[in-house]
């Protein structure tokens, strides 16, 4: 197709859209630009192959180094692994895009989005968003759209579309809503322990925006003639359905009111499966699923998600016996594991998690190589979930993106109660092991990780709770869930992690099965959510009810004082040798920052105060008039070189080492000899001209060392 270009005003901001320049032989190619920050988003299938009975929707963001004007690093210097947060944003994409995708769909289907210049001003992924937006539209891919997204930021009590990075980081929300002409869709934020009604304003106000971005978008589809493509489902035959059911759908609804633990649930649903009757040769419906084993599967489980929803719907019980609002038998625990620094065991019903905080030096802060303008991150969350947590067995392979996406809810849910780094000078990271999972893991993490935090002694503002929560919607009928567990999560229609502080909230994350919410249901959701969290958050404090007044024994010991910036390269010395030798001297392990903040990390005080005197005595500014202890370093025949700070020496002439006249300089000193001795002058070459004489007995006593 030949170009066609558009650019529309979104809140002040205009958004340059370009269709039909690059990429001809992708399936739809959209290219956008805000500002100095561009992207190209790409959208393509292929027919579906045989045997797949789901979606193979593949979702990838893209960033170039060269976007921001760099070359990588390493020995390749090109790009490898995507950095974490290129993960994140591409859950950040696929999100709102996946429950739209009709559910008998089995394309291949696959968006690219590609960022090809950056301006460090405007973020890329809210354009990603648009993009992917249309792109499958242009590709007349069947999909339920358009789907548009904004980030709302808080700054000086004023919600802001579509903030700059500088004013998401010194904001106190950060919150991106996604959402069609039928509701909201998605939602992720972080944010600074903001009262639950803020936080539901700020939705109201994302999702008000987002209208003029949808009208924009069909605007556009109707100048391109770009109808919306729903495709043709294949041909339901409900014979098999109404056969199931016939024959087990009483039993299924017995199963289900027994109330019984998930293990033995599933297995009773798994016999009762395979005790089916037998069809009779030749039968149509045996026809079938010969020809397609894995429809009896498929089937039953729709069968099972009828009943589950209509004992919700109709009865309000859920299938464990719990009411709607209920939580699951709560655990915690402490201090179980020697030797690390904080360790807690948190436990929710089946799920279950680990939770080991480690402190480290300001030299373990993680390096940030990604086109975003932070530089290093001194907080670190990473969840694992092995195989053995839903009892199965797996290859263990490296995190995927439901582990980084979980690790990083929990890190921005417990980022805004941190102490400052002034305040505590370590870098921190928290390792979530989840032992059994049956709902909500990301949320038990943020549980056990709080716990873990206090039992490391890391002086936290508030300890936090987050709870999952749970949707039902069968017609006009809603019916929301605190604390699903798995089977509410993998047939219900919502889950929703809502996490903070007794004083409101740090962290949402929302994703939909259907085409949106209104965002009164929303709110209803948030407000019970709030709830859930405070009972959580009560069964913890039980538990521990603040952080220790000390980190652990084992921790190593920080301490942190500034110098003056123009100091730092006396300290490191030539090639590092001095900032080696004060290490050596005192054992302990010394990080300098750019702005001339010094940390020591020591096992014991005594290796600490030394390694600090002895910097301070080195940038210490040395004046006329000063005594100091010293040591001879060596002697020529006018005079000897006496060390009375490191890195610091001057010379005492021969005729100023005693009251009588000295004949030779050995006469009165020997290299190594300790000396006390006064400064004379300095010359305006900074040379120190030192002297023996008349130094009282006051100032000896005062000497420095």
């Amino acid at each position: 197709m030949s170009e066609y270009r558009r650019t529309i005003s979104f809140y002040g901001r205009e958004i340059e859209i370009s269709i039909g320049l690059f990429a001809p032989q992708a399936g739809g190619a959209v290219w956008l630009r805000s500002g100095q920050t561009s992207v190209l988003v790409t959208a393509t299938s292929q027919p579906g192959r045989p045997g797949v009975d789901f979606l193979p929707l593949m979702v990838d963001y893209e960033e170039r180094l060269y976007a921001a004007g760099r070359i990588p690093g390493g020995f390749l210097r090109r790009e490898g692994k995507p950095p974490e947060r290129a993960t994140l944003i591409s859950r950040l994409i696929d999100r709102p895009l996946r429950p739209l995708f009709p559910e008998w769909l089995r394309d291949d289907v696959q968006i690219v989005a590609t960022t090809l210049s950056v301006d460090e001003t405007i973020p890329p992924d809210i354009l990603c968003i648009l993009g992917a937006s249309i792109a499958i539209r242009v590709a007349q891919i069947p999909f339920l759209g358009p789907v548009a997204a904004v980030r709302v930021g808080l700054f000086n009590d004023e919600f802001i579309i579509d903030p700059t990075y500088g004013e998401i980081s010194n904001g106190e929300l950060d919150l991106v809503v996604a959402g069609t002409a039928d509701g909201i869709i998605m939602v992720e934020a972080g944010a600074n322990q903001l009262p639950e009604q803020d936080v539901i304003e700020a939705i109201e106000f994302g999702y008000e925006a987002i209208q003029a971005s949808l009208a924009a978008q069909n605007e556009i589809f109707t100048e391109l003639n770009l109808p919306r493509v729903e495709g043709t489902p294949p041909p339901e035959d409900p014979a098999l359905f109404e056969w199931m059911q016939k024959h087990c759908q009483s039993a299924i609804e017995s199963i289900l009111k027994e109330f019984l633990p998930k293990k033995e649930r599933d297995s009773k649903l798994d016999a009762l499966k395979t005790t089916l009757p037998q069809l009779p040769e030749g039968d149509p419906l045996r026809v079938q699923l010969e020809a397609n084993p894995g429809l009896l599967d498929s089937t039953f489980k729709s069968l099972v998600k009828k009943c589950m929803r209509r004992q919700i719907i109709e009865e309000g019980v859920r299938v464990d016996g719990r009411k709607l609002d209920e939580i699951r038998p709560i655990s915690c625990q402490v201090g179980l594991i020697p030797r690390v620094h904080g360790s807690a065991l948190f436990t929710r019903g089946l799920t279950q998690v680990l939770s080991i905080a480690t402190l480290g030096t300001p030299s373990d802060a993680q390096e940030l190589d990604d086109l975003h303008p932070s530089e290093e991150k001194r907080y670190l969350h990473h969840y694992n979930f092995p195989a053995f947590s839903v009892g199965e067995t797996r290859p263990s392979r490296s995190p995927g993106r439901r582990e980084i996406g979980h690790g990083a809810l929990a890190e921005r849910a417990l980022v805004p109660v941190l102490p400052s780094q002034e305040e505590f000078s370590y870098v921190i990271r928290v390792v979530s092991e989840v032992l059994s999972s049956n709902g909500s893991t990301s949320m038990g993490s943020v549980c056990g990780s709080t716990l873990a935090l206090m039992d490391a002694g890391v002086p936290i503002k508030a300890p936090v709770s987050g709870v999952a929560m749970g949707l039902i919607k069968e017609g006009d009928q809603v019916r929301i869930l605190t604390d699903i567990q798995g089977i509410e999560d993998f047939l219900g229609d919502m889950d929703f992690k809502v996490a903070g502080t007794e004083k409101g909230i740090t962290a949402l994350q929302m994703d939909m099965k259907i085409r949106g919410i209104t965002t009164d249901v929303v709110a209803d959701a948030i407000r019970q959510a709030q709830a859930g969290r405070q009972f959580i958050l009560q069964k913890m404090l039980e538990t521990i009810a603040a952080p220790r007044p000390q980190v652990a024994s084992n921790a190593p010991r920080l301490y942190s004082f500034k110098v003056d910036p123009e100091a730092i390269g006396k300290i490191i010395g030539p090639g590092g040798k001095t900032i080696r030798s004060i290490t050596d001297a005192s054992g302990a392990k010394i990080d300098i920052s750019d702005d001339g903040t010094i940390t020591i990390a020591a096992d014991q005080a005594s290796k600490a105060e030394l390694a600090q005197q002895m910097i301070e005595n080195l940038v210490r500014r040395v004046e006329e008039g000063q005594v100091y202890v010293g040591k001879v370093t060596r002697i020529i025949p006018i005079g000897a070189f006496v060390e009375f700070l490191p890195g610091k020496e001057g010379m005492i002439h021969i005729s100023q080492l005693a009251e009588h006249r000295v004949g030779k300089v050995e006469d009165e000193l020997a290299v190594g000899d300790e000396v006390l001795i006064k400064i004379r002058s300095i010359d305006s070459r900074g040379r120190i001209n030192l002297t023996r004489l008349g130094i009282t007995p006051e100032e000896a006593a005062s000497a420095k060392t």
